[in-house]
């Protein structure tokens, strides 16, 4: 199985979750981010680095680009999104010259799986309306025990 099966595998796992802000437990309740955490908890064994609080318009108060920073810090260098696969993350911004604020992962050519904000986590088809918003694309680097 690849890492991206593996992550997709994971995230499909956490379908049905119920959205809690600021929250990481497959089951419990998470939003996009946590939702992140709990894929890279699940692959890794540990959280690279610990996510401080964060109000839920946190990207609208600082408009600094902290979701990017941290794609770059924890995934390295983004990927060119024609070159996106399954399993890859995917992080969105919601307007031009707005700081990104969603991430979700790529689970098919047409599908994502995200925390939605009024709901849970759940499966989304990739219609342009949301390609048009990805503002990067990150590849999940290979577990050690891959």
């Amino acid at each position: 199985m690849t890492t991206g099966d593996r992550v997709v595998a994971i995230a499909e796992g956490f379908l049905g979750t119920p959205y809690r802000h600021q929250g990481a437990t497959k089951g419990i309740g998470c939003d996009c981010i946590g939702l992140i955490r709990g894929i890279w908890r699940e692959l890794y064994g540990e959280e690279q680095e610990t996510v401080p609080p964060y109000a839920p318009d946190w990207a609208e108060r600082s408009g600094e680009e902290r979701l990017l920073a941290a794609g770059i810090r924890l995934f390295g260098a983004p990927i060119p999104p024609s070159e996106m696969a399954a399993g890859d993350l995917l992080l969105f911004r919601w307007r031009v010259g707005c700081a990104a604020k969603h991430a979700g992962i790529l689970a098919g050519p047409q599908h994502f799986i995200h925390a939605y904000e009024q709901g849970s986590v759940i499966r989304s088809v990739l219609v342009p309306s949301w390609r048009r918003r990805i503002a990067a694309v990150h590849r999940f680097p290979d577990p050690l025990d891959a």
